[in-house]
């Protein structure tokens, strides 16, 4: 699909929506358990405020702001701003240890930060506590580290500056599954690419509401801005002092993103009448992050709420493929704008949504380097096939693949099997050293019942192995059980070597 010439340069779909639809509510959200709204007009005001002030301070086109903040008005505001000026808008997760935040700072050359109030006040202190530790500071030889304070109160009645769709708009830090995080970089227009493309599957509408539930740091919860400002549709920020089902029975939601884990506690957390009540007015519900277990879907089902799985990915500006979530695990078929293939059942993609690369440095010059085949295609590292109907399976990561006994084992088979056993709510499987097979399989279990104890010998486990075998080959099931260890996340999505880490450690 060529894009027209009129939309490399243009008012960011914002600042569109501030003049189609000015009075429509752009956000909402609570504070101090009041419900708080910004209409169109006003934010796109708020966000030209914003771009001037970034401007005095020095920042232009190419500048790079680490942003530091759970996801917050401000933050939004910011992402807008950093669009119509050309700044790398670099959110990052605020419970990261203020030292890596640090490295990472120093590793990407991020050289503006801004914090959210709740995390200024540290940042300023650790300055102050290194500044005799010179290899441990923002500053560095090559780097100097500007802190910006900024105010988000400030309104501006000049006209939004136009802008254009195709160079830099922002850095995403991946999830890191097999190895450190890489700096991806997207244009607007690989945003604008992902969002129509979505909208042609889930339609999103002006006076409908978002629920921001993903993290801004994170490419789904990005997504979720831009398809709203695309349609003027509301962002309803989640309030985090309330029960998730408490807010949709009080605020206009109509579309819902969530990990398989959220629904789960949002289905167990009230009365099923209550549930069907909160959920009655949920137009789409878009779920990602794994294998959706069986027992969920019977519950969607029931409830009769139109819910989708997707396969998707940061390089890809979010989704990739979509289609109505099912019990054989299917991620549905591809999205308008991109492509997909699949050779020797390894994936690989390529499109509008396919991002400008990973941000890295040569010779003191930043460098955004996209590896592409010789026909443009990149390697997702993930393994997959079609079914006859279209629908993409995901098979797992390539590189989590081991041998045991001379079998290849595909941990995520294994653990879409154990989530579709009663009361268990995630599952890791990994390959423990052994002199007979190799490796052999084994398993962490994540109970939805946290009175659960963990089951690992007696009658229990045998129910369960039988479960298993008749779901996955004999070989493939786990020999060792071992409990869901006690950490904290700083992503969205489970670190694997986090937990398998902590799990071993506590054994």
């Amino acid at each position: 699909m060529a894009t027209d010439s009129s939309e490399l340069h243009a008012l960011s779909p914002l600042h569109q929506a501030a003049v189609h639809s000015p009075e429509h509510p752009a956000l909402i959200w609570h504070q101090d358990g009041t419900r708080q709204e910004l209409s169109y007009k006003s934010l796109s005001q708020k966000v030209i405020a914003l771009a001037e002030q970034l401007s005095e301070k020095g920042l232009s086109v190419g500048d790079r702001l680490a942003c530091v903040d759970n996801n917050s008005v401000e933050l939004i505001i910011l992402y807008w701003a950093c669009i119509d000026t050309g700044i790398l808008f670099c959110p990052l997760s605020p419970r990261f240890p203020i030292e890596q935040i640090a490295e990472l700072i120093k590793q990407h050359r991020l050289n503006y930060i801004w914090a959210g109030n709740e995390y200024s006040p540290l940042f300023s202190r650790h300055q102050t506590q290194l500044t005799q530790a010179p290899e441990r500071l923002f500053l560095s030889s090559e780097l100097s580290t500007t802190k910006l304070e900024l105010d988000f109160t400030a309104t501006s009645l000049n006209s939004a500056a136009k802008n254009t769709t195709t160079i830099p708009a922002n850095i995403i830090l991946t999830s890191g599954s097999s190895g450190k995080p890489k700096a991806a970089v997207h244009s607007l227009g690989n945003h604008l690419a992902s969002a129509k493309g979505s909208s042609a599957l889930f339609p999103l509408n002006a006076g409908d509401g978002w629920l921001l539930s993903l993290p801004l740091f994170h490419i789904g919860g990005l997504a979720i801005l831009n398809r709203c400002a695309l349609a003027a549709a509301t962002v309803v920020m989640q309030d985090k002092e309330m029960s998730l089902a408490a807010q949709l029975g009080q605020d206009p939601i109509t579309h819902l993103s969530l990990v398989p884990t959220q629904l789960v506690r949002l289905l167990d957390s009230e009365p099923d009448e209550k549930t069907t009540s909160c959920l009655n007015g949920i137009k789409s519900l878009l779920l990602g992050g794994g294998a959706i277990p069986l027992d969920l879907i019977d519950k969607l089902n029931t409830l009769s709420i139109s819910s989708f799985t997707s396969y998707g990915m940061t390089e890809m500006s979010s989704q990739i493929t979509t289609g109505s979530a099912s019990g054989d695990g299917n991620s549905g078929q591809t999205i308008s704008g991109r492509e997909v293939k699949i050779l020797d059942e390894l994936i690989y993609v390529k499109g509008e949504t396919l991002f400008l690369g990973y941000l890295n440095w040569h010779e003191n010059q930043p460098q955004y380097d996209l590896p592409l085949d010789d026909e443009g295609w990149f390697a997702t590292k993930d393994r997959g096939y079609w079914d006859k109907q279209g629908n993409l399976h995901i098979l797992g990561r390539s590189d989590n693949m081991f041998i045991c006994g001379g079998e290849n084992v595909q941990p995520e088979e294994i653990e879409a099997a154990l989530k579709q056993y009663p009361n268990i709510e995630d599952a890791i499987v990994f390959p423990q050293a052994n002199n007979e097979f190799g490796n052999l399989p084994a398993a962490i279990i994540k109970f939805s019942d946290p009175e659960q104890g963990f089951i690992s010998r007696g009658p229990e486990s045998k129910i369960l192995e039988q479960f298993l075998n008749d779901h996955i080959a004999r070989f493939k099931r786990p020999r060792v059980y071992y409990p869901w260890p006690e950490i904290e996340s700083v992503s969205l999505k489970v670190s694997r070597k986090q937990v398998i880490e902590a799990a071993l450690k506590g054994d």
